[in-house]
C-alpha cells in the first residue's frame, strides 16, 4: 500500500511546482508590462534557474531588449536556445530571428530557417509567415514561390493577417500559383476584415479588374472563407474554390 501513496504524493507535488512556476510566470510579465524589470528579471532568474523553458524564453526577451539589464544578444541567445531544447516553439521563433539577423550568434540564414521550420511545424503562424517570406524571396533557401505560398497559406489558415495579404498579392502577381485576380480579391477582402490597411488598398486594384457580378461573388466566398478561418475550419483552397 505504501508505493501507490508514494506516487500520488510525487504527482501532486509535481502539479504544485508547475503551479508556482506558472504564476511565477505570469507575475513577470505582469510586471514587464507594468516597467517594472527589477521584479521582471526576480520572478524570470529563478524560472530559468529552475529549467523553466517558459521563463527562460521571457529572461532571454529582457537580455535582447535591454529592459532592466545591458542588452545581451548573447545571453539572450544562450537562454532561447536552452528554451528550444525543450522544445519551446517562442524560444525556436526568437532564436531563428537572432540567427536571421546575426545577433549573439554568428549570421546563419539556413539555421535560421531550420528553427522557423521547427516552431511553423507546431503551427506557430509567424513563423510560418517567416518562412513563406524566406521561401519567395530565395533568403537561406533556394528561392521556391509554390513552397513559400505553402506555407503562407498554413499562416493565412491561423488568420494571420500578413500573411493573407502575401497571398492575394501572390495571386496578383502569378508567383508559386496561377494568375487569378478572383482569388486575390477575395484574400485582399479577407486580410482587409482583419484590419490590414495595405490590403484595402489592394483590393480596390482588384476591384478595377473584375465585373460587378464577379466582385458580389468573389465577396460572398471572402465572407465564407473568413467565418471558416474564425472557426478554424479552413482546410486549404482545394476545399475552399
Amino acid at each position: 500500500m505504501w508505493q501507490p501513496k508514494l506516487n500520488v504524493l510525487l504527482m501532486v507535488g509535481a502539479l504544485s511546482i508547475s503551479g508556482i512556476a506558472h504564476a511565477g510566470l505570469e507575475e513577470g510579465i505582469l510586471a514587464a508590462n507594468e516597467g517594472q524589470f527589477e521584479e521582471a528579471l526576480k520572478e524570470f532568474r529563478y524560472l530559468a534557474d529552475k529549467g523553466y523553458a517558459p521563463g527562460m524564453y521571457e529572461l532571454g526577451q529582457l537580455y535582447e531588449g535591454g529592459h532592466g539589464v545591458t542588452r545581451d544578444y548573447h545571453k539572450a541567445a544562450e537562454l532561447y536556445q536552452q528554451g528550444v531544447k525543450q522544445q519551446h516553439v517562442d524560444s525556436m521563433f526568437a532564436l531563428a530571428v537572432l540567427y536571421q539577423e546575426g545577433k549573439g550568434v554568428k549570421l546563419d540564414k539556413q539555421m535560421s530557417v531550420t528553427l522557423f521550420k521547427q516552431a511553423a511545424e507546431k503551427n506557430m503562424p509567424a513563423a510560418q509567415f517567416n518562412l513563406g517570406i524566406m521561401y519567395a524571396n530565395g533568403d537561406g533557401v533556394a528561392q521556391d514561390y509554390k513552397e513559400a505560398m505553402r506555407w503562407y497559406e498554413k499562416a493565412a489558415g491561423n488568420n494571420y493577417t500578413l500573411a493573407q495579404f502575401n497571398m492575394a498579392l501572390m495571386y496578383f502577381e502569378g508567383h508559386g500559383v496561377e494568375k487569378n485576380i478572383e482569388k486575390s480579391y477575395i484574400w485582399n477582402t479577407v486580410a482587409e476584415y482583419n484590419g490590414n490597411l495595405d490590403a484595402s488598398h489592394s483590393r480596390k486594384l482588384d476591384e478595377r479588374k473584375l465585373m460587378p457580378a464577379q466582385i458580389a461573388e468573389a465577396k460572398e466566398k471572402a465572407d465564407a472563407l473568413y467565418e471558416k478561418i474564425l472557426a478554424g475550419l479552413y482546410a486549404g483552397e482545394d476545399r475552399m474554390f
